[in-house]
């Protein structure tokens, strides 16, 4: 109900010419407008802000909200806004602590996600790692951000994780903050190169797994690119192609054995689920990386899921395909599986193509 009252009010505030529109978060209602700078900013030049009015989000409030927004736009047009009512204002309405907007943020994450263990896991690891490390207690500040920011190594994972998590604190609780020149030049391709196994080592070591389950989730895992968890998240019905289910990292998709021989001579088709369980994704992932270590496997799960990938090209599979199966985009793909792949790979491509009865031949 209130989403259409907003609506309509925003709606009389563009026919008006006003320049200021009213937005929602959580239970209260916001002003949205190009502002000059506030007090103590580091900028110089007017641009988008929220102004925190303290209204709630119902009609009363609404009604309040309509009328500070003509009057905020009345006065950028006369060149007389002052932050300073509004700075007080939003002291005396939003500073609250760390722990307060953490679990504002929580409850909104949740309202426009549905919990499952995708976004369980995505909420443990994205957010709460960062959270995690700020001062509960202590007000909620641009200079408490900042420094937690400071603390993480410059160009570093960590630092980019920081920059995005605070950043969308800042913004959900209306602060005047800008890290993203903190960001650093951190990108997936400035990671170490992994040691992918060879395919002859990889089918050297299922056989060595003396545990049938955990054989099989290798198995799984090296004939299918799959990622740890995916292994708890099939459907059978159409094998040896696989269908990775919701609950997943990026929901339903389809992914077809590589190489289609393993699928038969391993007897994949025989689900064995190793007799475990996790609370998430990430839980269960952990049972995985585990398990290969318990039984000594030269290398982490993972990287049976970049041979698929490097393998993809080598089966000369059209690379969104390739992408599509492994469930992320065609620039995920590139950037960090085709990276890894070798100059024995490259060769072996070449000269399948040049091979190619069908290939195109130079001009007489």
């Amino acid at each position: 109900m209130i989403e259409g009252k907003l609506a309509q009010a925003n709606g009389r505030l563009r026919s008006a010419n006003v320049g200021v529109t009213i937005t929602q978060k959580g239970n209260h209602l916001y002003l949205r407008a190009t502002l000059p700078p506030r007090p103590g900013s580091d900028r110089t030049r007017a641009f988008q802000q929220r102004i925190s009015l303290g209204y709630h989000a119902n009609p009363a409030g609404l009604k309040l909200a309509e009328q500070e927004a003509r009057k905020v736009g009345a006065l950028l047009d006369c060149g007389e806004f002052d932050w300073s009512v509004y700075v007080k204002s939003e002291v005396e309405n939003n500073i609250q602590t760390v722990a307060y907007w953490i679990t504002r943020f929580e409850a909104d994450y949740f309202t426009r996600r549905r919990r499952s263990p995708q976004s369980e896991t995505t909420w443990k690891d994205d957010y709460l790692k960062v959270f995690k490390t700020l001062p509960s207690e202590q007000p909620l500040t641009v200079e408490l951000l900042r420094s937690a920011i400071d603390s993480t190594e410059a160009d570093s994972r960590t630092r980019r994780r920081f920059v995005d998590v605070c950043s969308r604190l800042a913004d959900f609780a209306s602060l005047d903050a800008n890290f993203k020149p903190l960001r650093g030049s951190y990108s997936a391709a400035s990671t170490e190169v992994r040691d992918i196994p060879s395919d002859r080592l990889i089918a050297q070591w299922f056989d060595r797994i003396p545990n049938a389950a955990w054989r099989w989730v290798f198995g799984m895992m090296a004939t299918y690119g799959l990622r740890n968890h995916e292994v708890f998240h099939l459907d059978f019905s159409k094998f040896p192609v696989l269908m990775v289910l919701d609950g997943t990292k990026t929901n339903f998709h389809r992914v077809y054995p590589l190489y289609p021989e393993w699928a038969e001579v391993w007897e994949l088709e025989k689900v064995l689920i190793p007799n475990c369980s996790g609370k998430n994704n990430s839980d269960l992932g952990n049972r995985i990386t585990h398990a290969f270590k318990r039984y000594g496997v030269p290398f982490p799960p993972y990287n049976l899921r970049h041979g698929w990938a490097i393998r993809s090209l080598e089966f000369g599979m059209p690379i969104e395909l390739a992408a599509q199966q492994m469930g992320h985009s065609i620039g995920v793909h590139t950037q960090t599986y085709h990276r890894w792949i070798s100059e024995e790979v490259h060769q072996r491509a070449y000269e399948v193509m040049m091979n190619r009865g069908d290939r195109p031949l130079p001009p007489r």
